[in-house]
């Protein structure tokens, strides 16, 4: 039985050469290898994992087809809950140990990033007979996306109005650049160097949000079969425009195109239509419009704050998808009035994996693990908290200037001058009709009322992801997430059978996922004004206390 020194220098000491390195073959498929000339084949593949919330993704480098000097990285992926193909997988590769099969190779190695690497050891060990490597999360994100950047031409690319321009990226002045990475929830991170980054902010409104409302309502099995639904229906069927609601007169005079998105699902709250009144197709283009345009606008809000203009979008639930980046393209041209631009990049789902990889032959221990990173000062976000106002405040003459936040089917949000002077800076399409149509979709509830009764007695850890169901126990301790903050809301759906969860339960994460987000959006807006005072108002929140209640956490919180 060969000791751990020997497993080491079989797979350990050895290193990816990056040299010469480029995409071969069709540039338009998805995920095609990576040709490595100068990386030495051998009999014992380099191996990598990141195992997320929903996906398992894993890089490895293989001999050429055809044969030939160098090896090629190759990419694969796997359903969390289906972790058993992943093993069949490592196994029919021929990808453990030094002489494949044998009994010392418990105490081969592999990289392995994400919360997975940290819930899913001992499974590894027992069914393949490997120890995980551990590589923290967010490390290896960086390091995997600056590797595209710095060593793949034609690795960044621009996706608008139907055409597809590859980025030039220059090594020069690439830093400091905004990654915005779509996993089941989101994280920004401010990127300035290799290995130099921090985590901005993230959303729990992502990948898994969509994917896990889709299945519930259309009743789809997987992601891709989302997206192909997505392709053929019309979003307009269920979402409220700003002409539906203005006519058209009134947004020539004030300037407003018609067909802007005032409210997600908003039609649904004046229609007399069921669930099963709609179809599959329209409700797909609908969740996936007003999630992909969500996720931009906070990319905007932060890298607005913050300063950048180079805005770099990642994740698995990205997939080359052209709805979904044409729409995130769009959104970051309209907030950003044509100042930034949205950025993707190949491979954009395998950023951990990547990362985790190039850690073979790293003497340097930089990239670090969990356990590592427990006595570092605990994450802080980087915009400054918004003060609470007092009621002697209120009373007397200097409450302006303040941001007001008028939640009705939409949200809009105004600076507040003075008497009379007043500028609305910014909406969302995510509002009180998006939560009342969606209520009614997944609930049959009849009005906010009756929604809001139905969500206090409901669970929404039931539905909801947590950092704890990725992470364990111990949650991220290096960016300050305990186990109990809510990773993706609805992601942990995995039934399509909308009957097999309870009606309270949806509604109580229906209303926590989307009071949170407005939470968030008007503490970015008003920090990005210089705003220290936020007033709420609208019909959707003033006299329901557990709006109110849900929207302040959500303050307090950022």
């Amino acid at each position: 039985m060969a000791g751990m020194g020997e497993a080491m220098d079989c797979r350990g000491g050895r290193a990816v050469d990056l040299t010469g390195a480029e995409i071969r073959g069709d540039l338009e498929a998805r995920n095609p290898p990576i040709f490595l000339p100068r990386q030495p084949t051998a009999a014992v593949p380099l191996v990598a994992l990141d195992l997320g919330g929903t996906l398992i993704k894993l890089v490895y480098t293989a001999s050429c087809e055809g044969g030939g000097d160098g090896a090629e990285l190759r990419f694969a992926k796997f359903e969390r809950r289906r972790l058993h193909e992943c093993f069949d997988f490592i196994r029919a590769k021929g990808l453990l140990g030094c002489n494949g099969t044998r009994s010392g190779k418990e105490n081969v190695p592999l990289k392995a990033s994400g919360g997975g690497a940290y819930k899913f050891a001992d499974d590894f060990r027992e069914k393949l007979g490997v120890c995980l490597d551990k590589l923290d999360e967010m490390d290896s994100v960086v390091s995997g996306a600056n590797f595209l950047l710095q060593n793949i031409p034609g690795a960044a690319f621009t996706h608008m109005n139907g055409q597809r321009n590859p980025v030039d990226v220059s090594l020069n002045n690439l830093f400091p650049y905004l990654l915005v990475n779509i996993g089941s929830g989101v994280s920004i991170l401010k990127v300035t160097g290799n290995r130099k980054f921090e985590r901005v902010t993230g959303t729990h409104i992502g990948g898994g949000t969509m994917f896990g409302l889709a299945k519930l309502l259309t009743g789809c099995k997987s992601y891709d079969e989302f997206l192909q639904l997505s392709q053929k229906g019309d979003n307009f069927v269920l979402d409220l425009i700003v002409k539906d609601i203005c006519g058209e007169l009134v947004c020539q005079k004030q300037g407003l195109a018609t067909s802007t998105l005032a409210s997600s699902f908003g039609k649904v709250i004046t229609s007399k239509k069921r669930l099963t009144d709609y179809k599959p197709e329209d409700l797909a283009s609908t969740l996936l419009s007003a999630f992909t345009y969500n996720i931009a606008q906070i990319a905007f809000l932060v890298a607005s704050l913050l300063g950048l203009r180079r805005v770099f979008f990642g994740g698995s639930y990205i997939r080359g998808h052209k709805s979904t980046m044409e729409n995130i393209s769009f959104a970051i041209d309209f907030w950003s009035q044509s100042q930034m631009q949205a950025v993707f990049l190949r491979h954009e789902g395998y950023l951990g994996a990547l990362g985790a990889l190039m850690s073979y032959g790293d003497l340097s221990g930089e990239n670090h693990t969990l356990e590592e990173s427990k006595e570092k000062e605990p994450h802080h976000e980087s915009a400054a908290p918004v003060d609470g106002t007092s009621s002697d405040e209120e009373n007397d003459g200097n409450i302006f200037p303040y941001l007001l936040v008028n939640i009705g089917s939409g949200v809009s949000m105004i600076e507040v001058i003075g008497k009379g002077k007043f500028e609305r800076i910014i909406g969302s399409h995510l509002g009180g009709g998006t939560i009342l149509g969606l209520a009614r979709l997944l609930t049959g509830c009849s009005s906010y009322e009756e929604f809001l009764e139905l969500s206090q007695r409901g669970n929404n850890l039931s539905v909801d992801l947590t950092v704890g169901d990725i992470y364990g126990e111990q949650g991220y301790p290096k960016i300050g997430l305990p186990a109990s903050t809510t990773a993706a809301s609805f992601g942990k759906v995995n039934s399509s059978k909308l009957s097999d969860y309870k009606i309270e339960d949806l509604a109580a994460a229906l209303l926590n996922s989307f009071t949170y987000n407005i939470g968030q959006i008007a503490y970015f807006v008003a920090n990005l004004s210089g705003l220290k005072r936020i007033f709420f108002r609208g019909a959707y929140v003033c006299g329901h206390e557990k709006t109110m209640d849900k929207i302040s956490r959500s303050l307090k919180y950022w």
